[in-house]
């Protein structure tokens, strides 16, 4: 027992002396000595532990008071700290060197030990071991999946303040190098820089700050991402799926996870355009995200590839334009819904004919063109060359943001008619204020037109092109209106005489065009006329249609009487010049289909259009054979009732064949036709 005791101190003296040599053997006699030998061994090793904790914890409440006195004198002496770092870090290498060669001490070891499970593999711990280890494989995985999940969700989280500390160092190294710069061209020269311990110096020891005498800047650590995120739950879950033998899929997950993470990351707050801090945030969400997985890609083996963050910043980039072109577009838009669509008022009894969104959105052109100007400082351009960019950029607001927007807002339900004459108003006066924002940017980057080749602004083509749609849109919206008006009719079709004035319906719908074209006084006359005649045609067509109608089978002369009351007020419409401009009869040329037909039914004068059918001289020239025969097939149908043929009926034989020869006649005109 004496000598086993004796062995013990042997083995426990000879593992504490040596820190090189190879502790394989010293620790397998242990186990081929005495039976449970290494029970004892364990033991006299805890105690052994035990008696070395007493001694530390004795020195160190021995020595308390000193290291408390070299603490302090190492805070009087931190100036020269600094000059020691270089030192400290050769021992840092020094003692990395002493950890891998103490790791191929163990895996020497290692490979002496593997000898030993051919001989325990048939006892019944190893297979216990052997059942139980693929299930803490698993468990372990899991676990380490677990703690990667709640990294990304931190990132995810964080990712903000990580891309606001990347900004905001980049903007202080931008900084830096323009001071840096304007020093070495007026002929100050300053030695390279470098960082160290998270300080910038130059060579010879000045420290170089944003602001020369700011102490509590130059003191500040430049902070990378490791600093700011813990990766260690990357690496582990990495080199535990690696180990298994599952590291592919592990890299499908993370790549997978953060594709998703990206798209989140690009999908900005609905209400971002509202302050610059919902731009910084945003700006700053997609910075931080990348920033990790640039330290992802130089930290980790083929985790993520150069070609996986290309991939994901051309989706990023393609984002990042569409979301900025969507928010500057509601951001001019929010100037249009304010907009009371009417003229500006000035001291009575002036006005000015433009509504306010004109001279705001002149304003937001002329801020955008400044803060353009303020961005070009930093890239070092000729004024040639700023002047360009300047009018591009101002094109791209232009044709891009400014015409998607009114174009936008044209087609929007809730803008009416005389929204619409207001919109088209103001896009006259837009037009012509971009010769002012050309002379604008001349002015602000001294650069004459004349003198080189400047590029115009393209506002003029994208204000005509809004004011058309405009226009367009007017035409739309006033024949709905004469649809409303139309689907309000209630002919009674069978009436045996009519009521002897128009329609209500008709009267309505005709004061609604009289105020309207009085309204469109303030648009160009064109426009105005191109309306009226629009309308006038549209109301044409309605009627005719009307009568037409293949679910009507049956209309009576007193029908046909009643409508032509309202065709007749419709002309006195027409005929009374309601928008300006129209030569003679033009406008109530609109209604010369419906008159014509109307006069042939109502004079029943159907030898002379079947005499002088085909000649440019005919009294019905624009009545067609299918159209007079369709509306003659439905007063036919009444016949048998008290209408214009009950007079037929007391006469001979004779008279009811001309009805049917009619019939005939025009079925063989209509068949000619083609």
């Amino acid at each position: 027992m004496t000598s086993c005791i004796t062995e013990h101190e042997r083995i426990l003296q000879e593992i504490e002396s040596t820190d090189t040599a190879c502790v394989g053997p010293t620790l397998r006699s242990i186990y081929d000595d005495q039976p449970n030998a290494h029970v004892r061994f364990m033991e006299k090793l805890d105690a052994r532990i035990r008696n070395h904790d007493r001694e530390i914890e004795k020195m160190c409440n021995f020595h308390h008071q000193g290291f408390v006195d070299a603490i302090t004198e190492l805070l009087k002496v931190r100036a020269d700290a600094e000059k020691l770092m270089v030192r400290h870090k050769s021992n840092e290498v020094i003692r990395c060197r002493i950890q891998q060669r103490n790791m191929a001490t163990t895996g020497t070891c290692v490979q002496c030990m593997c000898r030993v499970p051919c001989r325990v593999s048939q006892h019944r711990f190893c297979q216990i071991m052997a059942e139980n280890l693929p299930r803490l494989r698993e468990d372990i995985k899991e676990i380490s999946m677990s703690d990667l999940k709640d990294f990304l969700e931190s990132i995810r989280k964080h990712s903000d303040k990580v891309g606001e500390t990347a900004m905001r160092q980049a903007q202080q190294h931008r900084t830096f190098n323009s001071a840096m710069a304007k020093q070495t061209s007026m002929g100050h020269y300053t030695k390279p820089v470098y960082s160290l311990n998270g300080r910038t110096h130059t060579h010879n020891d000045l420290m170089m700050d944003e602001d020369a005498g700011e102490e509590d800047e130059a003191d500040e650590e430049i902070l990378t991402a490791q600093d700011l995120v813990d990766f260690s739950p990357v690496y582990r879950c990495l080199h535990i799926y690696t180990v298994l033998g599952d590291r592919e899929t592990f890299e499908n997950y993370y790549r997978k996870q953060r594709k998703k993470q990206a798209r989140l990351v690009l999908q900005p707050q609905a209400n971002m355009h509202e302050t610059v801090e919902g731009y910084r945030r945003y700006f700053n969400q997609i910075v931080g995200f990348f920033v990790v997985e640039d330290h992802i890609l130089h930290a980790t083996r083929g985790l993520v590839t150069r070609a996986f963050t290309d991939e994901l910043w051309n989706m990023a980039l393609s984002k990042i334009i569409a979301v900025l072109r969507t928010h500057s577009v509601r951001h001019t838009c929010t100037i249009f819904e304010l907009d009371n669509y009417s003229p500006i008022p000035q001291d009575f009894p002036k006005k000015l004919p433009m509504s306010q969104s004109v001279p705001q959105i002149y304003t937001q052109v002329k801020e955008f063109i400044y803060a353009s100007l303020k961005f070009s400082e930093s890239l070092h351009r000729s004024s040639t060359e700023i002047d360009d960019m300047l009018r591009k950029s101002t094109n791209l607001l232009l044709t891009r943001t400014l015409s998607s927007c009114l174009q936008n807002l044209i087609k929007k339900p809730h803008i009416g008619l005389t929204e619409l004459v207001q919109i088209i108003i103001n896009t006259t006066h837009l037009e012509q204020a971009c010769r002012y924002l050309e002379e604008f940017i001349t002015n602000i980057t001294n650069v004459s037109p004349e003198t080189v080749h400047t590029t115009r602004l393209y506002g003029l083509s994208t204000f005509k092109d809004a004011r058309h749609a405009a226009e367009g849109e007017i035409y739309t919206k006033l024949n709905q209106k004469i649809d409303e008006f139309i689907q309000l009719a209630d002919y009674e079709w069978g009436m045996a005489e009519s009521d002897g004035r128009a329609s209500g319906y008709l009267m309505d719908l005709i004061n609604f065009l009289r105020s309207t074209f009085q309204v469109f006084t303030h648009l160009p006359g064109k426009v105005a006329q191109t309306a009226c005649m629009s309308a006038c045609k549209h109301l044409s067509t309605s009627l005719m249609q009307m009568l037409l109608d293949t679910e009507l089978k049956q209309i009576s002369m007193g029908a046909i009487q009643q409508f032509n009351l309202d065709v007749i007020q419709c002309e006195l419409f027409a005929s009374s010049e309601p928008v300006p401009g129209f030569q003679g009869d033009t406008l109530q040329l609109a209604f010369i289909d419906l008159r014509q037909l109307l006069d042939l039914f109502m004079v029943w004068d159907w030898s002379t259009y079947l005499a002088d059918y085909g000649q440019p001289t005919s009294k019905y020239l624009r009545v067609n054979p299918a159209t007079a025969l369709a509306l003659l097939e439905k007063m036919k149908d009444t016949s048998k009732k008290n209408n214009i043929f009950s007079g037929f009926r007391k006469n001979d034989r004779d008279k009811q064949k001309l009805i049917e020869t009619v019939v005939k006649q025009l079925r063989r005109l209509d068949t000619n036709q083609y």
